[in-house]
């Protein structure tokens, strides 16, 4: 089952501020007279999203496909030695695409990307990009120091088989939003790579108002956007505007935004709870076309509740990577200085898994709580 949504609109070919020479796009038109294509066609249609020809969207005037579903982000596992464990990898790939998961982010803040070395981060791109089937697109998290760095990573990213790029605001600068609108329009003109935005003012401080937003999403590369903050009002007047990118929101119970995202006509969610329950976030990020999406959207949502509430119950992805190991899966220990959970706040997990079903639904050998120490 896949979960993407073929939404054509007309085709407005109006220049953005630049685009790679001879690229023309759905949504603009690049400087040259050739045109362009992004990769060649996959088999399967269901993800032509990433894979599509350019010609038919000169052809049809029409533009091309939108992101809806789950959008996952991944943790990255460790092995016992620290390293990057690229068998779990290929594990963990597999069981997101066997769940119904539209897309993965691998290298977001879930994937502890921060205490990633540069090495690192360039190894999980060569090696995971070479573990796509053609069914389900793989994004990394990008964003550098510095604009020059994050093309720099884009470009790498690109060149290595990436399907998209996640860009935040660079940590710690503290930039003023004007900067951060020419941050995210610099690396666009610098790359057709497909780019998303993740406004999360709790991570990099910076907080794009929707002005910003809009205008960037003016720009044909931009075709996602996950939105980390507690205002409805931010995500109802970016859907009001009806950008041509998937509107898509945080799974945090806390921010309170899944809700009124999906009901508002959002396209689904950027989550990392999808790590220990993948289907039932299909389930929740599921496009609203009629009430039957609806109604099932309330149900999973409503009892996935406890669950979530307990992902986010510690810095991100400290409570779900601890959660993972204990369950079986693949994930490795957290790198330092961040530790498991251990003791009640774990077996708290525990509980809630198995009160789901979980652990029967998806084959959970569950651990002793010791054994995360292990």
């Amino acid at each position: 089952m896949f979960n993407f949504a073929i939404r054509q609109k007309a085709n407005r070919l109006q220049a953005p501020r630049c685009l790679p020479s001879g690229l023309l796009t759905s949504r603009g038109v690049g400087h040259g007279k050739k045109q362009g294509k992004r990769v060649s066609k996959p088999q399967h249609v269901a993800t032509a999203a990433w894979y599509y020809s350019l010609d038919l969207a000169v052809e049809t005037g029409m533009s091309t496909k939108m992101l809806t579903g789950s959008f996952v982000a991944l943790i990255t596992p460790f092995n016992r030695d620290g390293s990057v464990d690229f068998a779990a990898f290929r594990t963990l790939l597999k069981f997101q695409e066997d769940q119904g998961t539209s897309a993965v982010l691998i290298m977001g803040s879930t994937g502890e990307t921060s205490m990633l070395s540069p090495e690192e981060k360039k190894q999980i791109i060569v090696e995971t990009a070479k573990m796509k089937t053609g069914h389900m697109p793989i994004f990394f998290g990008c964003t550098g120091n510095n604009t020059e760095s994050t093309v720099a990573n884009v470009r790498f990213a690109k060149d290595n088989g990436a399907d998209g790029a996640i860009l935040a605001a660079p940590a710690y600068i503290c930039a003023p939003e004007s900067d951060i609108e020419r941050f995210f329009l610099d690396v666009a003109d610098a790359t057709d790579l497909p780019l998303g935005i993740y406004n999360n003012p709790p991570r990099v401080k910076s907080d794009l108002h929707w002005d910003h937003l809009l205008r960037i999403f003016k720009h044909p590369n931009y075709v996602v956007h996950k939105e980390s903050t507690a205002r409805v009002g931010q995500v109802a007047q970016v859907l009001a505007a009806k950008p041509n990118v998937s509107v898509m929101c945080c799974d945090s119970p806390n921010l309170g935004l899944v809700v009124p995202t999906m009901s508002f006509g959002g396209q689904g969610t950027a989550n990392m709870t999808g790590n220990i329950a993948p289907a039932e976030l299909a389930t929740i990020s599921t496009p609203w076309t009629s009430y039957v999406e609806a109604d099932n959207f309330k149900t999973a949502y409503l009892k996935l509740l406890p669950l979530l509430h307990f992902t986010y119950s510690a810095i991100n992805p400290v409570a779900v990577k601890s959660l993972m190991k204990v369950l079986g899966l693949p994930s490795g220990d957290l790198r330092k200085p961040l530790s498991n959970l251990d003791g009640e706040a774990l077996a708290k997990g525990i509980r809630i898994v198995k009160e789901l079903g979980l652990d029967k639904q998806y084959g959970y050998k569950v651990a002793p709580i010791s054994a995360v120490a292990a």
